[in-house]
């Protein structure tokens, strides 16, 4: 612990070729990690966000819209593995729906939004060194996405875990690539200079960068957004929704009371016993949906002040080393998170959005949602909902966790809850075609069994 594990960390880092700014960035949290900083964000130290603008309120002429979009980008992140359902490789390359992936969608709705305004918007995606390769031979199907000059992808920095005993890098020769890991999408900035992106962007007169994750099919670029942050000088949007009972451990933004900023507190920043206040959704009403708009001369100019680095709030992340193996060695991955930056901003803002603008697919409960006949891709591949009333609740059992044991399970397809208020599957069981849900359906099962083609099922099953 001390100066020999942080030097043997900052050796390897460079040894792989790690830009010198997210060494420094390491090296920085490292020293957080030794002091035993928390993260945490106690509740008396901040209070409610109060009153923020609606989308719903944002106007601009059609000239208006296009000169904004001519002067943004997208940004998605996709470093991130479904290991969780037991995905192998990036996340986004499952298929979603109706045969896509999430990057297919994704490439098609940038696509879509070019063809509608006649500006050649980039789309880019910052991979992790597990995610780029397989990334790029998806978009390959989509010949016309990049842009002259601008890549597709570009990699976010890499960095050890660290043993939770001594804070030296953890060794595993049993696969000496869980040794190491992306530094959280917070890396984002450092990226983005390291890279040289930054600077490409903004030599080709991009000003205005839209960020979200990639599994969050919602997060479709929205021309009024940059067009009100051109007009009213706005550095730094935060997309938020109304909170519900499903979005009680997700993030949420809040006013620090010390010099009226915004900051964002999640899960992972809740000190110990202030849980209730972090899950009053009538105090914090607002649920940071991590769909973010970014002024690039600002944040240029931050990065320029700070020597490269944002100096965002630390994440202590405790696994193992192989998340597969419970048994394994336990680490700590040091990270931050991108939306934490709203803090950094003067005269960041908080923004309104409807539901829509968060559909992601973080389990195979909200894969079934997805895939299910709730929703339509529409003419610009967008997912649109076909309800006018919330949508159903969905809990599957563990026997689903896993993508290959969820699309084991529903072979032809999942049942129709267009006209269900929940579904509760409490077992191993495996739905025939066209079963339709009806009301509140809870299906619950001691030993393996099949639900017959054309069900209808209500009540206790």
């Amino acid at each position: 612990m001390g100066d020999d594990g942080l030097r043997a960390a900052t050796d390897l880092m460079r040894e792989r070729g790690v830009d010198e700014r997210a060494v420094g960035a390491f090296t920085r949290f490292y020293g957080l990690l030794e002091a035993e900083a928390t993260g945490y964000i106690h509740e008396d130290a901040i209070e409610p966000l109060g009153a923020v603008r609606s989308l719903a309120d944002l106007d601009s002429d059609p000239d208006e819209l296009t000169h904004a979009l001519a002067r943004s980008a997208v940004l998605k992140l996709n470093g991130g593995l479904g290991t969780s359902m037991g995905v192998q490789g990036p996340k986004t390359a499952l298929q979603v729906r109706d045969g896509l992936t999430f990057l297919d969608i994704i490439a098609r709705q940038v696509l879509a939004l070019r063809r509608t305004h006649g500006v050649d918007l980039p789309l880019v995606l910052m991979d992790s060194f597990r995610t780029q390769e397989e990334t790029l031979e998806i978009l390959a199907r989509h010949p016309d996405l990049e842009v002259e000059g601008l890549p597709l992808s570009f990699l976010q920095s890499a960095e050890p875990k660290l043993r939770s005993d001594d804070l030296t890098p953890v060794s595993w020769p049993e696969d000496p690539a869980l040794e190491w890991c992306p530094p959280g999408h917070g890396d984002v900035y450092i990226a983005l200079q390291s890279s040289g992106l930054l600077d490409t962007l903004r030599d080709r007169g991009i000003r205005y960068l839209f960020l979200s994750n990639g599994d969050n099919l919602g997060a479709t670029f929205d021309p009024r957004i940059p067009a009100w942050m051109a007009r009213d000088e706005v550095p730094y949007v935060a997309e938020v929704c109304e909170r519900t009972r499903n979005d009680r451990k997700g993030g949420h933004l809040a006013r620090r009371r010390s010099d009226g900023r915004i900051v964002l507190r999640d899960s992972a920043q809740v000190a110990p016993g202030e849980e209730q206040y972090f899950a009053d959704n009538e105090r914090h009403e607002y649920f940071h949906v991590n769909n973010l708009w970014v002024d690039l001369d600002v944040l240029a100019e931050e990065l320029r002040q700070r020597a490269g680095v944002l100096e965002l709030p630390i994440i202590v992340n405790r696994k193992t080393v192989d998340p597969t193996r419970k048994d394994s060695t336990p680490v700590i991955q040091i990270e931050s998170s991108m939306g934490t930056a709203v803090e950094v901003f003067e005269g960041s803002q908080a923004l309104f959005v409807p539901r829509d603008r968060f559909r992601p697919v973080k389990t195979t409960n909200e894969l079934l949602l997805v895939r299910s006949d709730l929703y339509e891709l529409d003419d610009a591949s967008r997912v649109v909902s076909l309800i006018d009333h919330d949508e159903p609740f969905v809990d599957l059992s563990s026997d689903y966790k896993f993508i290959e044991d969820f699309e084991a399970r529903f072979p032809h397809g999942v049942p129709s809850i267009r006209e269900a208020h929940s579904l509760v599957v409490d077992g191993d069981v495996t739905f025939g075609r066209d079963v339709v849900c009806v009301g509140d359906v809870t299906v619950r099962a001691d030993s393996p069994r099949t639900i017959e083609d054309g069900a209808r099922l209500e009540g206790d099953v």
